[in-house]
């Protein structure tokens, strides 16, 4: 219908020049200054939001500093103290190796310390970043920090005192001055139960998932060996000497570092020679069953004879219980030591794809009820001067190392690279 229809079927008289204002549509041009104003709104504001980005990430960072400063003065000693404590760093308060002693502060309390060697490669900023990072981790299974002293060029941390010595102790050496001191009775060896070992097991694993996953970081201890797990008074195991962590993003699924930092016979292959960290502990494990420390020593071109070989053929000719230490066969569980076999045996898989997580691992150690997958051959033999691009070609390896030493910073040892 037209304007001039409209107007006929109401009977209004109609005007050309009305029905001409009326239909007529107005056009407005779009002034080329509206155009160029809303343009300039648009990155103006796109400018204004990045600034207040860069705004806010630096007032972030300032709180981070703070809190980091804050927490490092509030756990401050002063060297006097820590002297007074260890009868000025006696070695009679000496615990082992790698730089540990034991003190009794002021108020009675006893505390382990660790001191930084002057002649470690571990820096200041290193050593900082062992204070935050231990700071912010707390579990059951992890050693507490209880303070640092940073006086006079002394990089020292205080933990939570741990009376019970640590793991190696009671797997390697307890049997050995047992037996030189001609200890019949072997309730005064203090050797290791089988339930006590199946309990250090369960709570180291527990230790790493924590470390692993439930931490607000993803923390990679990089030097898990048995002299780096103390044992409180009920036996419980507590995961000490981050100096070696590697601290990995969230978001980050696999982690890789050029600097090889670590024990030999305890590392994982990859890792050795390519600077991948793995999620296994599974050497250890077989340490505690067996009370057998893994070979770490190494032949000139070949690795063939350690525990992980000797586990494997018990494991080929169905004799699993052989592996178990010979001081508790007559009080153990064949599941749970069958088991545990079978998942040490399961953290050394050749494919490190095919290796259990640590919350996996964690699952198979709480039920019975879970079928475990059959284990695959474990690497016994690294070849030196080994082509990291056929490797890198066989398998998911693509991170390569200009260096074949191993360095470890708390013993500041060097040795070849062998299998974990």
């Amino acid at each position: 219908m037209t304007c001039r229809d409209l107007f006929t079927n109401i009977n209004i008289p109609f005007e050309e020049d009305v029905l001409i204002v009326l239909c007529r549509k107005k056009k407005r041009p779009v002034s080329n200054n509206y155009l160029d104003c809303c343009v300039g709104k648009y990155f103006l504001t796109i400018f204004y939001v990045k600034k207040q980005e860069r705004v806010m990430q630096l007032f972030w960072k300032k709180i981070v500093l703070g809190r980091e400063i804050a927490t490092l003065e509030s756990l401050q000693f002063d060297l006097a103290t820590i002297k007074a404590a260890t009868n000025n760093f006696s070695d009679q308060n000496k615990i082992g190796e790698g730089g540990f002693g034991e003190g009794i502060l002021l108020d009675g309390s006893q505390i382990a310390v660790k001191r930084l060697s002057k002649n470690s490669k571990q820096g200041t900023n290193e050593f900082k970043n062992e204070v935050l990072l231990i700071a912010k981790l707390q579990h059951r299974n992890l050693v507490t920090l209880i303070g640092v002293c940073l006086e006079e060029q002394e990089n020292i941390l205080i933990y939570e005192y741990v009376p019970n010595k640590s793991l190696d102790f009671f797997l390697f050496v307890c049997f050995t001055l047992a037996f030189l001191n001609n200890f019949v009775d072997s309730k005064q060896q203090k050797l290791l139960s089988w339930n006590e070992r199946y309990n250090i097991i369960g709570g180291i694993a527990k230790g790493i998932l924590y470390l692993h996953e439930h931490s607000r970081l993803k923390v990679i201890h990089r030097d898990l060996k048995p002299s780096n797990i103390l044992l409180d008074e009920c036996m419980i195991p507590k995961i000490s000497d981050f100096g070696l962590a590697r601290i990995v993003e969230i978001n980050q699924e696999q982690g890789s570092t050029k600097i090889i930092v670590g024990t030999y016979g305890y590392m994982s292959p990859e890792y050795a020679m390519f600077g991948h960290f793995s999620e296994n502990f599974g050497v250890m494990i077989l340490e505690i069953i067996s009370g057998r420390k893994n070979c770490n020593s190494y032949e000139s071109h070949r690795v063939s004879n350690g525990l992980l070989n000797y586990v494997w053929k018990q494991w080929r000719d169905e004799t699993l219980l052989n592996v178990l230490d010979e001081n508790i066969k007559e009080d153990y569980s064949k599941i749970e030591v069958t088991r545990c076999i079978q998942i040490g045996l399961l953290c050394v898989e050749p494919n490190p794809d095919a290796r259990p997580t640590m919350l996996t691992i964690v699952s198979y150690l709480s039920s019975d009820s879970i079928e475990l997958p059959m284990p695959q051959e474990p690497i016994f033999v690294l070849q030196r001067g080994m082509n990291e691009n056929t490797n890198a070609k066989n398998s998911s390896w693509n991170q390569s190392i200009n260096t074949s030493t191993i360095f470890s910073i708390n013993e500041m040892s060097t040795g070849e690279f062998l299998p974990r």
